[in-house]
């Protein structure tokens, strides 16, 4: 694409079509909380969940696997949808707003920013861009969501890369890099983690872990699909070269959404393998492309806008009511849930008991029943939503926490689970 087409639609709100360019951060004006008070904080909370049109039944303790939007969200979405199919436009206007919204939102330059449409596309665009050749080696833990290990594993079938995986330990923060460590070789290229498991919610040494591989010139990526919109990120500050998220789990945003931050000094390292329209620059054929100097050179054709709006409204919700106050409101439940959980004969929690090893998440096992007879359980018997872990023969369930869960749902789980103890 040229720069005078490039220009061209992300400058239409300064022409005939300015209406497209100022609607969308206005609807979060209408959708005010409560200050926010400890000695009265279930009102807040309340306040908040009354913004979700998530249905009260059956409790939703899912966010980990798909997170509801909250009504600004929603309205964003529908009104510039309708909107651009007013005018038929694109909306590509929008996008450089939405990329300094998400940029502040994870700390990062508006350049480092790539919109993609999930984790697993941010997590392919590294494999696949870094240059690797046969026998080249990737860690990273066997905990792996399966956006995060199939592209590397692609990357062994195709190209002759070598895979070599760790199993998590859930004891320690060290010992985790410890085991990263002690598979580096002088052929290891790059090392992958999850920022948070999607099984047990272990939260892994990023920051360490960015240290170690910098000073050894491997690069290191991170999988965040499960931390974005969980706890608060400065990406910069965590020293990773690349880090993919959704923006339909935690962060509360559209499905089909997602961030892949790419270094601004690491992004020619990473070749584009998917590109069109957007991508770069070229003229008129024959010539040769000239691509973006930023990130999103790996963005290309035509996108649907009003998913990018509706998460920019998800970033400005969440800035809206607190980002350390959603971390701390999760993170607390999950503790009740935990320490009530150990103690019922029967039921194991495999989510670690460290501070700096966990967060709003709570996996735990029946001694008797399989995750998916647990889970079967806890929905039909007691409305209550949770998911299956069957990954690794862990036999679990997990139970997510988040804004809109309630100080009284968590005690509903820990009455559940005392019940299935008794009753699987």
């Amino acid at each position: 694409m040229s720069v005078d087409r490039r220009t061209f639609l992300q400058g239409l709100g300064a022409g005939a079509l300015g209406a497209l360019a100022g609607f969308t951060p206005a609807l979060a004006a209408e959708h005010a909380l409560p200050v926010f008070d400890k000695a009265n904080r279930d009102a807040f909370w309340r306040a908040v969940r009354a913004q979700y049109p998530l249905l009260d039944d059956p409790v939703y303790l899912n966010t980990g696997g798909l997170g509801p939007v909250s009504r600004p969200v929603l309205e964003t979405m529908e009104a510039v949808t309708r909107q651009l199919q007013e005018h038929s436009e694109t909306g590509h206007n929008l996008f450089e707003p939405a990329r300094e919204t998400m940029a502040r939102f994870i700390g990062a330059l508006p350049e480092e920013v790539c919109f993609v449409r999930n984790a697993t596309e941010g997590n392919s665009i590294i494999a696949s861009g870094l240059a690797l050749a046969a026998g080249d080696e990737v860690i990273f833990e066997t905990h792996a969501h399966p956006g995060g290990s199939f592209p590397w594993l692609n990357q062994a079938k195709l190209r002759g890369v070598t895979v070599r995986v760790f199993e998590p330990d859930a004891t320690s923060a060290e010992g985790n890099l410890a085991r990263i460590r002690a598979l580096v070789t002088p052929r290891t290229k790059a090392i992958q983690v999850s920022h948070i498991t999607c099984t047990t919610g272990l939260v892994f040494p990023v920051t360490a872990i960015a240290e170690f591989a910098r000073a050894r010139g491997i690069w290191f990526h991170v999988d965040g699909a499960q931390a974005a919109g969980m706890i608060p990120l400065d990406l910069p500050a965590l020293g990773c070269d690349s880090y993919a998220f959704s923006g339909h789990k935690w962060l509360g945003g559209p499905h089909e959404t997602g961030v892949l931050y790419l270094r601004r000094d690491r992004l020619e390292a990473v070749a584009p393998t998917g590109i069109g329209a957007y991508s770069g620059e070229l003229p008129q054929l024959p010539g040769e492309i000239k691509y973006f100097g930023a990130a999103s050179r790996h963005e290309y054709g035509t996108r649907n806008a009003a998913l990018i709006a509706g998460l920019a409204a998800a970033v400005r919700w969440q800035e809206q009511i607190g980002r350390d106050r959603i971390a701390a409101h999760g993170r607390e439940l999950a503790t009740q849930l935990a320490d009530e959980l150990g103690r019922i004969d029967g039921i194991t929690v495999l989510t670690p008991r460290s501070d700096e090893l966990r967060a709003s998440i709570t996996t735990i096992r029946h001694a008797r029943a399989d995750a998916g007879k647990l889970f079967g359980y806890l929905l039909g018997k007691h409305r209550l939503r949770c998911r299956p872990v069957t990954e690794q023969d862990l036999r679990a369930v997990r139970i997510s926490t988040h804004v809109f869960t309630s100080y009284a749902e968590a005690g509903r789980v820990i009455a559940a689970l005392r019940a299935a103890a008794r009753d699987l």
